[in-house]
């Protein structure tokens, strides 16, 4: 039933100039599940989020969010609304502590963002919330650094609490592990697991061990195109998806987009 939907694309299409970057994709992303799509580099997985977050215009297809067609509206709207992305790098202020980029975020949700004549107390009445945002990904000892100082896994980190201070019910991930070490994957999954809780993910992610750790439901896209879909396992042993990943389609194995 599509009641059970938080996202569903019925005949989504993306043409540039004739080539067919996206094909007819129908995807469904159920409530509170997190949902992966994977496959190799150049299978249209950037330009179906570009869809989705209307950075791109569909020239085919429908986008739904919770039923309600939302193929028409723009960036900001389809925000406002509950679905958020965080970009694949890191859109954090570097000259700028992790509290105050929280706290900027906050502002935006919250309409204010160019009150720049409010006063230092008032801004600081937002800080209990961004506190609490930072430390849900753990970076409460890290609130005053700035954040060009910080390890590239902690930027990540950064970048998902101003991302859930918009309070999203749909968070889009765009690979979120991309150029990070066994160490910082691990606790990048445990982030992503917390950010869950109460609400939807849908990510694209090059690691394939990720994908089988978090994930409820994977679709494989191929030129474009959905291959197939399932769970870890179901997908894992596709014999498409093998071909497609050129047997590199084991647990360990890591596709690139």
């Amino acid at each position: 039933m599509s009641d059970q939907y938080v996202l569903e694309t019925r005949g989504l299409v993306k043409e540039f100039k004739g080539f067919v970057a996206v094909d007819n994709v129908n995807l469904q992303v159920n409530k509170g599940h997190i949902h992966a799509l994977i496959g190799p580099n150049g299978a249209g997985k950037t330009t179906v989020f570009n869809l989705l977050t209307k950075f791109l215009q569909p020239t085919r297809g429908k986008i739904l969010f919770n039923g309600k067609d939302i193929t028409s509206e723009k960036s900001a709207a389809i925000a406002r609304q509950g679905i958020v992305r965080s970009f694949q790098i890191s859109a954090v202020f570097p000259h700028m502590t992790a509290l105050e980029n929280v706290r900027i975020a906050l502002q935006s949700f919250q309409g204010n963002t160019f009150h720049f004549w409010k006063s230092g107390r008032s801004l600081e009445s937002l800080n209990d919330r961004c506190m609490e945002l930072l430390d849900s990904v753990g970076l409460t000892e890290f609130a005053d650094t700035t954040t060009v100082e910080l390890a590239y896994g902690r930027k990540r980190a950064l970048e998902l609490a101003t991302t859930l201070a918009m309070e999203p019910e749909l968070l889009l991930l765009d690979e979120p592990t991309q150029g990070m070490g066994g160490e910082d994957v691990d606790g990048v999954v445990e982030l992503i697991r917390k950010a869950a809780v109460g609400r939807s993910v849908l990510m694209v992610e090059h690691n394939l061990g990720v994908v089988s750790t978090l994930c409820d439901r994977i679709t494989v896209l191929s030129q474009g195109a959905v291959l197939t879909e399932g769970d870890y396992k179901a997908v894992s042993s596709d014999p498409q998806v093998r071909e497609v990943y050129m047997g590199t389609a084991s647990s360990t194995a890591e596709v690139t987009e």
